[in-house]
């Protein structure tokens, strides 16, 4: 069956019976139109419309230096065409460079054996037109005189055999200039190829980053909020108001979660206000075993840390803790600033003899988050300390002013 037209159809069909035109022809001239202005044709045209007046100033600065010379040394022959003979000669031959070049690109050169006998033809059709070219510019050229001789001599027939070491040198010579013209419209278009390829995999790379950030800020354990909501169920029935406490600070802490999410960088006092909402849920769960003890907002320095870079160490560091024993656990959080590096650090007590909690997920994100907002700049080492402790330390450079612009 075949499809009904479509709205746009049936107004292109419109518009061309209006004009007293076909819509076939309509979209012929609307090909047209966007094959002479797609950008990579301009380009070529500039392209070669610059190397062409190179080329062509060239060589007729280079014969006039050279007839310049014969004459000074007292020969009177012109060796050399004129000048304006020569201009018409590349002007001549102008429109054939840009049809070569544009059937070459066309062609392309996959199959090598089987493109390159027509590229070798390409280049032959526009470097054989020399002769000739030159020919009709110093007819053109001349005078009367000049275009009698040449019709009386035949030197305007496209062949002599006694001209067979010109066209030979003209062919040789516009042969390598077609070679040079053609690599340096496709060095060209293989430069921008690749810059676009290099800023394409720039942008994966930085969405890549920006998703894989994403994904680590938001990583607190669904186990950790589980065990949150089983505590608070938990108390309900014979502590409400201890329930309802937790349940505000429980908000309040996946609200700052969220907030958080949505940037990369936030400031130090927020971070440790995030610390002490998630230590003092577990510290109402844990009221029997867990003391904690975090900086207080005064004696923080002005600086920004990536955001929720302490959540996954100080979670490690209550479950870890408190695993294997039954005694008290005490989580301690520091916070240095020296040399323009800042010091996070979250010490915590361990079961005697069995120190745990150094090859976590959260760990191994940390130190993933380290290594692509800093590089070589910051450090993370989580390691067993003296007395039973786990020590997790974070070396970062000290942001006073906030994170750095990101770089296109």
């Amino acid at each position: 069956m075949n499809a009904l037209p479509s709205d746009e159809m049936r107004v292109a069909a419109g518009r061309a019976a209006v004009l007293g035109q076909s819509p076939a022809r309509e979209q012929g001239g609307s090909r047209l139109r966007g094959l002479l202005t797609t950008p990579g044709l301009r380009q070529n045209l500039v392209i070669l419309t610059v190397f062409w007046i190179y080329v062509a100033a060239s060589n007729t600065l280079y014969a006039n230096s050279m007839q310049a010379s014969i004459a000074a040394m007292g020969g009177g022959a012109h060796v050399f065409a004129p000048w304006c003979a020569r201009l018409l000669q590349h002007l001549f031959m102008y429109p054939a460079l840009l049809l070569c070049v544009r059937g070459s690109l066309r062609a392309g050169w996959e199959p090598l054996w089987r493109r390159l006998p027509l590229q070798i033809a390409l280049a032959l059709a526009f470097a054989v037109l020399g002769s000739p070219a030159m020919t009709l510019g110093e007819y053109l050229s001349g005078d009367a005189q000049v275009r009698a001789h040449m019709l009386q001599s035949g030197s305007m027939w496209l062949w002599k055999s006694d001209d067979l070491s010109m066209w030979l040198a003209s062919i040789t010579t516009f042969s390598l200039t077609y070679g040079f013209a053609l690599a340096l419209v496709m060095g060209f278009a293989f430069y921008q190829r690749l810059r676009d390829e290099q800023l394409h995999s720039a942008a994966l790379e930085r969405a890549l980053s920006a998703a894989h950030l994403a994904a680590l800020r938001m990583q607190l354990s669904p186990h950790t909020l589980f065990n949150l909501l089983h505590t608070i169920r938990g108390q309900i029935s014979w502590d409400p108001a201890a329930a309802q406490a937790m349940v505000v600070q429980l908000g309040d802490l996946l609200r700052r979660l969220l907030t958080a999410g949505e940037r990369d960088f936030s400031r130090l006092g927020d971070e440790l206000q995030f610390v002490r909402l998630y230590l003092g849920l577990q510290q109402r769960r844990f009221s029997d075993r867990l003391t904690v003890s975090v900086p207080e907002p005064d004696s923080l320095p002005g600086a920004w840390v990536p955001s929720l870079i302490l959540q996954p160490l100080v979670e490690n560091a209550v479950v870890h803790g408190l695993a294997g024993h039954e005694g008290p656990v005490t989580v301690r959080v520091d916070v240095v600033a020296a040399q323009e590096m800042l010091c996070l650090r979250v010490v915590n007590t361990v079961a005697a003899g069995k120190p745990e909690g150094g090859a976590g997920i959260g760990l191994r994100n940390v130190r993933e988050r380290l290594a692509i907002q800093f590089g070589e700049r910051a450090s993370f080492s989580a390691t067993p300390g003296y007395d039973n402790v786990w020590i997790a330390e974070v070396r970062l450079p000290l942001l006073r002013d906030g994170p750095a612009p990101a770089r296109n």
